[in-house]
């Protein structure tokens, strides 16, 4: 897939279009990614241990792949993506202004 999590995506088509918001998950079997404040759903919660409250849940829905576009970070446009070997390493290039788009840190944590 061309969007990793942690990338700043604009949403291109559907009812948040325009909306902008970093990548917090990715599925590429389902070719679906879930964006932070887009495509927020609503879910009844029934009363637990764990909640044990319940009510209503807001929480983002995953949304298709196709319907957003990386933001270039240089110029703050949305762009597609193209491909390049630096290095002998393989980097996502921004096609508007040439530049190595710089894949998200991921977390030690592990």
């Amino acid at each position: 897939m061309f969007v990793k999590k942690g990338d700043k995506v604009k949403v291109i088509t559907g009812k948040d279009k325009n909306k902008e918001g970093e990548v917090l998950a990715v599925f590429p079997k389902q070719n679906k990614v879930t964006v932070q404040g887009v495509n927020i759903a609503k879910k009844h919660q029934k009363p637990s241990q764990s909640a044990p409250q319940g009510g209503i849940v807001e929480f983002e829905a995953p949304i298709d792949a196709s319907n957003v576009m990386i933001i270039d970070p240089s110029t703050g446009e949305a762009t597609r993506i193209g491909y390049k070997v630096v290095d002998g390493v393989k980097v996502r290039v921004s096609k508007k202004s040439g530049e190595v788009i710089t894949t998200p840190k991921k977390s030690e944590d592990k």
